[in-house]
């Protein structure tokens, strides 16, 4: 899972970056011909068309542009999305290290804590030491519980599902920013495409532009770069969205399980189960 969610990550943040750094190509002039000349007698005629005219093709190189001209033609407004980007990347590095799954579930944990509780080694003290020690997502969940030891089940799962609704909102830190850069990167792309209409109709207001495309070529492109720029950080940062909630969301299922399992050992209905049980197979075994 880990392996699956690296190179997800690789894989988004190559688009990413290639696409606020693609190079800018302009339009390639159309290569030109150069044919012989023609024969002006009959003989040169006759000999030329014993030899084969391979034609010359004269292309020239396409142009390129840097990444600091492409941020410096896209306008002021290429600066917020710069910063939206940066966020964005800090923020899922964060995410992907707090969300492992070795982080909020340790299975060790887990299965040696259940095994403990089901055998009777341990009680309630030490089952809640065990917890506090441990620190994980899960382990505050048995935690509390934990303290709830020999009460009903109903009691027991009430405190489970305040537990857990403390932990998923620790869990769903930071995803609320992730969709923020989401929702707001393209409104910027927007009004970086607004902006940059109004200089190119600006342009055309104040001068003579008929005839002259220049005057309109750097609104235009503003206000494309800008749009490109605000679309680049906005569909990985969606894309982030949706697959941190719905880990969120798989990881709290597994937890609720777990606890169940939990509360089928400690509460108090358990316990007496297991009491007349064992009176069930003394009376049998005598």
């Amino acid at each position: 899972m880990m392996k699956a969610t690296r190179i997800l990550t690789a894989a988004i943040l190559l688009v990413l970056v290639c696409g606020l750094s693609s190079t800018v190509v302009h339009a390639q002039t159309a290569p030109t011909n150069i044919a012989p000349p023609a024969a002006d007698t009959a003989g040169d005629a006759a000999a030329n068309s014993s030899a084969d005219v391979e034609p010359v093709t004269k292309q020239t190189p396409i142009p390129t542009r840097n990444m600091l001209s492409i941020i410096n033609d896209g306008g002021e407004l290429m600066i917020p999305l710069i910063i939206c980007s940066f966020i964005l990347m800090v923020v899922v590095f964060e995410r992907i290290i707090s969300l492992a799954r070795r982080r909020i579930i340790p299975r060790p944990f887990v299965k040696r804590f259940l095994a403990q509780v089901d055998e009777g080694q341990i009680d309630r003290e030490e089952a809640i030491e065990l917890c506090e020690a441990n620190g994980s997502a899960i382990a505050k969940v048995f935690a509390a519980a934990a303290s709830k030891w020999g009460r009903s089940s109903v009691e027991m799962e009430q405190a489970i599902i305040d537990a857990g609704e403390r932990v998923t909102n620790r869990l769903r830190k930071n995803l609320r920013v992730i969709n923020g850069v989401a929702t707001v990167s393209p409104l910027l792309g927007l009004l970086g495409t607004v902006v940059g209409m109004i200089r190119a109709f600006n342009a055309i207001a104040t001068s003579e532009a008929m005839g002259r495309p220049e005057l309109l070529a750097g609104g235009i492109s503003q206000a494309l770069l800008t749009t490109a720029a605000g679309l680049s950080v906005a569909i990985p940062a969606l894309i982030f969205y949706m697959f941190f909630t719905s880990k969120v969301d798989r990881l709290v299922v597994e937890i609720d399980a777990r606890s169940q399992q939990l509360v089928g050992h400690i509460s108090a209905e358990a316990i007496e189960q297991r009491a007349s049980a064992s009176k069930s197979r003394r009376k049998k075994a005598a």
